[in-house]
């Protein structure tokens, strides 16, 4: 196998090779550390990479196969980690000056001991906007990251990072996190597989606010099947995180998915949430993608139920935890922070508590309203984002975004509006791509499922996934 092709080669294939001999560890973890030396000048993916730190580790995961003794189902499968994470003897930096020194991590977030006990190497730390604050990955401490299949489009949002090298084959696996769209808007803008879990089955320890949390981790990966298996490995119940400690198994298959044939499946079209315009090209490979389910057996509908998106109330919960959260930080490093965090930050201050509850209690409206759609279906359908990626200096805080010639409003309104609804209602909701636009980017489409059915939305994402097959294209190289 050449390196390329070894570069592009899924996780799971590569632990299986790696469990049987035919691919030493070491070699891995080289050929993609010299990938990524070679591609980060140009596409700035990682705040950190963990050379020597990953070299110690394969040479351990080579000497646990020569053992002889049972192996993870990651073992030796390079992996990177968004830098809102922490990673022992690492500093976290959250894309943000204010932490451009901050002391290493003294211990794993609970996330990344589990990759590592999976038997995952650690790679390096991807970049993230500061805080994770808007659906592109720029930061004035680290710059800007470039999506791989054109340096002169973002790479989404705020696990850009993690989306671009695992798109540009610098490691199979990414662990992103996903606030508002932050793993799936990613996804889509690189071509990659991205799942936010459902609420509470994979930890999320660092919420500031546990009990309203809308902030999920999950899996960037380049095949549904390497997002299943990575995704097993984040799930169970976590001390610090109050909505993990349910104890339910979420991982059971509907009956109905078992086989080929979605003769018992229905399927809820969404062709707009919040926003007015959809491009074309995205509309074509949504309805592709679903006419692909269709030829399954799948019941198709057209969702026609009024539903309020609660943008605005999305926004002011979003907003005024900023303005709150980081507040403390204005002081001192007010000039050294991104303008997009101030921004959100001063709109955050101008809600009033009334707003702030009725946000609240608008997202029990919108959980109630998705409820009374899994009445009638199994899976909601959905664009994962309006158009292509967008320009690598498009202002999240005040441009308009253009879909097909004509500006539709900011990002939430005009771009990512599919995706915030569900980081609310805690759905689970996949991402995969749907084709290619007209200017040459990936396109995706977006699979929500029943609360708890992450492996029912992997199993249907999996049969698009073999239908129209995606994993074999490649970004140009640099």
């Amino acid at each position: 196998m050449s390196d390329d092709d070894l570069l592009f080669t899924p996780a799971t294939t590569a632990a299986s090779l790696i469990r049987r001999g035919k691919l030493s560890p070491v070699d891995y973890v080289e050929t993609v550390l010299g990938a990524i030396a070679r591609e980060q000048p140009r596409l700035n993916a990682f705040v950190e990479v963990m050379a020597e730190a990953a070299r110690a580790d394969a040479k351990a995961a080579e000497k646990a196969v020569r053992a002889g003794g049972k192996l993870g189902p990651l073992h030796g499968v390079p992996v990177n980690i968004k830098d809102l994470l922490d990673v022992r003897d690492v500093p976290t930096r959250k894309g943000s000056a204010i932490f451009t020194d901050a002391p290493p991590a003294p211990a794993d977030d609970v996330l990344v001991a589990r990759l590592r006990e999976a038997g995952a190497i650690i790679i390096g730390k991807s970049t993230t906007p500061e805080f994770g604050n808007k659906g592109l990955t720029d930061s004035p401490p680290h710059g800007i990251t470039r999506n791989p299949w054109n340096l002169s489009r973002t790479s989404g949002g705020s696990s850009g990072g993690a989306a671009a090298a695992v798109a540009a084959g610098l490691g199979p696996l990414g662990l992103g996190t996903d606030g508002a769209g932050s793993v799936r808007g990613p996804a889509a803008c690189c071509g990659v597989v991205g799942l936010k879990p459902t609420l509470g089955t994979v930890p999320y320890e660092t919420a500031t606010d546990t009990y309203a949390n809308n902030t999920f981790a999950g899996p960037l990966t380049r095949t549904v099947t390497d997002a299943a298996v990575m995704h097993a490995v984040l799930t169970g119940g976590a001390s610090k995180d109050v909505w993990s400690l349910k104890g339910e198994d979420r991982r059971q298959l509907s009956p109905q998915l078992v086989g080929s044939d979605l003769s018992a499946v229905r399927i809820g079209y969404i062709p707009r949430c919040h926003n007015p315009r959809v491009a074309a090209d995205v509309t074509a490979n949504t309805a592709a993608s679903l006419e692909a389910w269709a030829a399954m057996g799948a019941e198709v509908e057209e969702v026609q139920d009024e539903i309020d998106w609660i943008e605005y109330e999305g926004r002011v919960l979003y907003q005024a935890g900023f303005a709150v959260g980081f507040a403390q930080f204005l002081p001192r490093w007010q000039n050294q922070m991104d303008p997009v965090t101030l921004a959100f930050m001063e709109r955050g201050d101008g809600f009033s508590l009334h707003d702030f509850r009725k946000a609240q209690f608008a997202r029990t409206r919108l959980f109630h309203a998705i409820q009374a759609l899994f009445a009638r279906y199994d899976f909601l359908i959905t664009p994962t984002t309006t158009r292509t990626a967008l320009p690598v200096e498009f202002d999240a805080a005040n441009d308009e975004v253009d879909v097909d010639g004509v500006k539709y409003g900011i990002t939430r309104q005009g771009w990512t509006a599919y995706q915030y609804p569900f980081n609310l209602t805690g759905h689970p909701a996949l991402s995969l791509p749907s084709g290619f636009g007209t200017d040459g980017l990936p396109t995706a489409v977006q699979i929500v499922g029943k609360w708890g059915a992450e492996t029912d939305v992997l199993r249907l994402g999996a049969l698009l996934e073999q239908a129209r097959p995606w994993a074999q294209h490649r970004p140009p190289a640099g």
